[in-house]
């Protein structure tokens, strides 16, 4: 009964979103996009930081390759937007396996530390190779030949079925073997290696997971502004935000990480957007009380007090 009102509860919520372009039009139309589009990103992450327990700081990288192999395909080869951005999650999800099983081998921060250093070098290059990427100049993509509303419904919906297609993806992950694989790793993984599990090829495989998601939500980002440039989609602001976006809601579940992107990045735009000078400040503050008060994420913090709420209540009928 209770997975039956979840499940109508998901699909209600669904049908507001399919509804809500015919309610909203302009600038809520972008807020909303740009959430869906975070949740994605926080959701991708969830796969490597939340499920495994490695701090990707630098998976922003695969968002800027997926960016710029769309925009390059588009320009140099004459790609359709959307095969550009397929092939760009492709070679992101490459990139990751490539790197990935000689950087997974570190642990805690000196893994953080490597992928900042990776995002670091691949938007280098990006910046160096102006003759081919447009440097730091940036790059223009082709506009879409459709009316703007049109074309802002469009992103609204892709977005929105990417954040569907990430959901559903945690929750294979979490319900399936390589969910308590990347939750034994999480753990103690020299524990879960004595116990029969091989480690680096499940943390290669989330890895790859993650950046897939991460290039094809990088790549539908480009096609959506039109230009791109090495600072906008290599910006290690977008993985900080998808940390704390993924710590509000709750690391390692499968709704937590979209509940928290929800969450910021309806501040972030409705509220920020009226401290323009202090917004990192605000940010840094919300980190904090974040660790302090509700290290476990809002998602457990719910079902905690849900759970208390069952248990005074079964406590007052034993006493009547």
């Amino acid at each position: 009964m209770k997975n039956k009102k979840q499940l109508l509860i998901a699909v209600l919520i669904g049908l507001g979103f399919v509804i809500l372009p015919l309610l909203i039009e302009g600038y809520w139309i972008r807020v909303i996009s740009s959430i869906f589009m975070y949740g994605v990103v926080t959701g991708a992450l969830n796969i490597i930081a939340g499920f495994a327990g490695y701090a990707a700081f630098g998976n922003v990288v695969f968002f800027g390759i997926g960016a710029y192999s769309t925009a390059m395909l588009m320009l140099r080869v004459g790609f359709p937007w959307w095969g550009g951005c397929v092939i760009g999650a492709i070679l992101a999800a490459f990139f990751a396996v490539v790197v990935g099983f000689p950087v997974l081998r570190l642990r805690g921060h000196y893994f953080a530390i490597a992928t900042l250093g990776i995002n670091r070098a691949v938007e280098q290059i990006a910046l160096d190779w102006g003759s081919f990427t447009g440097g730091g100049k940036g790059i223009t993509l082709p506009l879409p030949q459709m009316e703007i509303q049109s074309f802002y419904a469009m992103i609204y919906f892709i977005l929105f079925g990417l954040l569907l297609v990430t959901l559903l993806t945690n929750f294979a992950i979490a319900r399936g073997r390589l969910g308590y694989a990347l939750r034994a790793i999480r753990d103690d993984e020299d524990a879960a290696e004595a116990s029969g599990i091989f480690a680096p090829s499940c943390k290669v495989i989330a890895w790859a997971i993650s950046a897939f998601i991460t290039g094809l939500t990088g790549g539908v980002f480009a096609y959506w502004f039109s230009f791109i440039e090495p600072a906008t989609v290599f910006d290690i602001m977008i993985a900080v935000k998808a940390f704390v976006m993924m710590m509000l809601g709750g690391a390692g579940t499968v709704m937590g990480p979209v509940l928290g992107a929800f969450l910021l990045e309806l501040i972030s735009e409705t509220v920020w957007g009226q401290f323009l000078t202090i917004h990192m400040l605000i940010l840094g503050t919300i980190v904090i009380g974040v660790v302090i008060f509700i290290p476990r994420g809002m998602l457990h913090l719910f079902r905690q007090r849900f759970s208390l709420s069952a248990l005074i209540r079964n406590i007052k009928n034993q006493s009547i």
